[in-house]
């Protein structure tokens, strides 16, 4: 029951230290990438879900973060809501009808603004279920520089936005169930080799 997601992506930022001539490629780290959103159930409480092993790249450009992009995946095998049940009826016909196994949701940036020297908007097209919309992800730069186990030269971001279940046809018992979704991803990305 959630509209979830979104991935992604948090990008620009960076005008943070790091001098690069052009674009620079950085991987994601599946193991350290996740959404996690939010919506109200029934008025008693509000439920929460877990996406992980989000895969993606960026591209970096920190002389002019406005050329920066940013494309993810966020497999829906990763998804796990409050309760195995609810996983389960997420994926049957009320719902996504779908294979857990192959369904996913993608996100591709179209415009990045920097704003401010450690955040950015991030605008792009975000498909859910079939449906394509562009969303607007606030996104703030964490840290950038060499990572402390592998030595090589990583970034990271946070990013939210909010999403309507109903807008991807997944509204199912809305309004009793929340039609927003409150969406926060989390990214750590490697410079691709």
């Amino acid at each position: 029951m959630k509209a979830v997601f979104a991935p992604f992506a948090a990008v620009a930022l960076l005008g943070a230290g790091a001098a690069m001539a052009a674009p620079v490629q950085y991987d994601f780290d599946p193991s350290h990438s996740q959404v996690v959103f939010e919506y109200s159930h029934l008025g008693f409480s509000n439920s929460t879900g877990v996406i992980n092993g989000v895969t993606g790249t960026l591209m970096l450009d920190a002389e002019n973060p406005a050329n920066s992009s940013v494309e993810a995946t966020i497999p829906l095998s990763g998804l796990h809501l409050i309760a195995p049940e609810l996983d389960e009826h997420f994926f049957g016909k009320d719902l996504l009808n779908a294979d857990k196994a192959t369904a996913v949701a993608t996100f591709k940036s179209t415009k990045v603004e920097p704003d401010g020297d450690d955040e950015a908007k991030v605008t792009g097209d975000f498909t859910l279920n079939g449906v394509t919309k562009q969303i607007v992800l606030d996104v703030d730069l964490n840290k950038m520089g060499a990572h402390p186990m592998s030595g090589k030269e990583a970034a990271g971001f946070d990013a939210e936005t909010e999403l309507k279940r109903s807008d991807f046809n997944l509204g199912l018992f809305t309004p009793a169930v929340g039609d927003e979704v409150e969406v926060n991803i989390t990214v750590e990305a490697v410079k691709a080799e």
